[in-house]
């Protein structure tokens, strides 16, 4: 029977087995989001994305939960509202009047309905200036659903400014005393500005585990003086939710979907490169020890022996801490420290076996060459055999590449499953409550080396008969 039909006809009856099927369909799936991912969303892009941080990102929301949390928690969190002058909108009025020959009133007018349960994470605002000498000066109101209006800040304007509302002390103090007056209080409490803007001026704005969103149309009021002919201004109104897509967001308002979708081809291509070279290279090493023998054989094994003495992952975390590389070189590396490991002691016994056979002293009698023999009738016999040992491996290997991430020594700039986890973990993601941060890279983990042992164990019962009855 030749290879080929041997491995149709293993394949074919790999899926008689339940648990092949299931992991066959996990991989498949795996497998499908990994090729969706590497034809939709290029790999530099990818990376640019990523490395970028909050320069790109500074519209969306930092640690926001990802959306399908509410199936199991259910309500309505608030989704992050943009609004810009920048773009036509209903909800956006601007007006500029002249009032002098270089002095003119400007205003705009930001409203926005807010039906939702809870108050956002952040509110911030965006300026985009253009003046030669003179600043513009504005006034920031916010106007209530409920008619209350607060002056928040009055600022003269840089070229390009900002004003993080939930992180200004002033408009903090500014808040708590407003606070402080109306209900008589003798300190001055501190109040979060998202938690003011958005309830109704009474008690529940002192109770911090307190939830009273007051709902309805909101307005941003801009007012000011522009004291040039050619100046004019922009901005942008950006009012933060605690959702945001399928994967939510980490410390520094990226979307996770990046490295969980481009860790998934990686993750696939370390794994399965990693585990069918090693497994391939070890098997040339071995039917070349056994065939040969002698001196060569020795000093296959002397070698072997060193590599199985010497510590696989303390070498490997030593060389990642003093060599930055990207994921490529350590593939590489891993590679080169593999492929005198315990396979070549396994299939070497299996070639001095095979080395007997009638069939090779057949081949010897008619003059064929050492590496004929090698390649044509020893490793054949064994390919079908290391198959199942390739596939569980590649779990392992998927899993070694996350630990290094993890342990910070994987590559800083690949937007890896590890690599996510890692940002997790030192931001402190599990104290803060961030579950979802390490949980989703965490189940892509599971999940491929559940699909890959399921197949491989399948592969050890169809080629080892013994294992079929356990």
């Amino acid at each position: 029977m030749s290879v080929a039909t041997r491995m149709k006809k293993t394949f074919k009856t790999l899926f008689f087995y339940k648990s092949a099927l299931a992991g066959s369909m996990i991989l498949l799936l795996i497998i499908g989001f990994a090729v969706y991912t590497v034809v939709t969303y290029p790999y530099d892009l990818a990376i640019k994305h990523w490395r970028a941080g909050e320069k790109i990102w500074l519209d969306n929301p930092r640690y926001a939960l990802p959306e399908w949390i509410t199936l199991f928690t259910g309500g309505n969190p608030p989704r992050t509202i943009i609004l810009t002058t920048t773009a036509e909108s209903r909800n956006v009025k601007k007006i500029i009047v002249p009032i002098s020959e270089n002095m003119s009133y400007v205003r705009i007018d930001m409203s926005f309905n807010y039906e939702y349960d809870d108050y956002p994470s952040e509110i911030n605002i965006f300026f985009n200036a253009s003046f030669k000498e003179l600043n513009p000066r504005l006034d920031i109101i916010w106007i209530k659903p409920d008619g209350e209006n607060i002056t928040l800040k009055s600022k003269v304007l840089n070229r390009e400014d900002r004003y993080y509302i939930s992180a200004d002390l002033e408009t903090k103090n500014l808040l708590a005393k407003k606070v402080q007056e109306k209900f008589g209080l003798n300190e001055t409490p501190y109040i979060l500005p998202e938690r003011y803007l958005f309830s109704p001026l009474d008690k529940s704005v002192l109770d911090p585990n307190a939830v009273n969103v007051l709902k309805g149309v909101y307005t941003l009021r801009i007012t000011g003086y522009l004291y040039e002919n050619a100046s004019n201004v922009d901005v942008k109104l950006v009012v933060y939710g605690k959702v945001y897509g399928w994967a939510g967001t980490d410390n520094l308002r990226r979307p996770i979907s990046i490295a969980i979708m481009w860790g998934t081809p990686i993750a696939l291509s370390f794994g399965v490169i990693a585990a069918v070279t090693i497994g391939l290279i070890q098997m040339i090493i071995a039917a070349i020890s056994a065939w040969y023998g002698g001196f060569i054989d020795d000093l296959i094994q002397r070698i072997t022996d060193i590599n199985l003495i010497l510590p696989f992952f303390p070498i490997l975390l030593m060389i990642s801490i003093f060599y930055k590389f990207n994921i490529w070189v350590l593939l590489v590396i891993v590679i080169a420290l593999s492929i005198f490991g315990t396979g070549v002691k396994n299939y070497r016994a299996l070639f001095l076996q095979l080395r007997e056979s009638p069939y090779v002293e057949a081949a010897l009698s008619y003059g064929a060459s050492n590496l004929r023999i090698i390649f044509r009738y020893l490793v054949p016999k064994i390919l079908p055999l290391i198959i199942p040992s390739i596939v569980l491996s590649v779990a392992d290997f998927v899993f070694l590449e996350a630990a290094l991430a993890v342990l910070g020594l994987g590559d800083p700039a690949a937007p890896t499953w590890g690599k996510v986890i890692n940002d997790a973990l030192e931001d402190g993601a599990l104290y803060k409550g961030l579950y979802y941060w390490v949980l989703e890279p965490a189940a892509l983990l599971v999940l491929t080396a559940i699909a890959f042992s399921l197949i491989g164990f399948t592969l050890e019962k169809i080629f080892n008969p013994r294992l079929r009855e356990m």
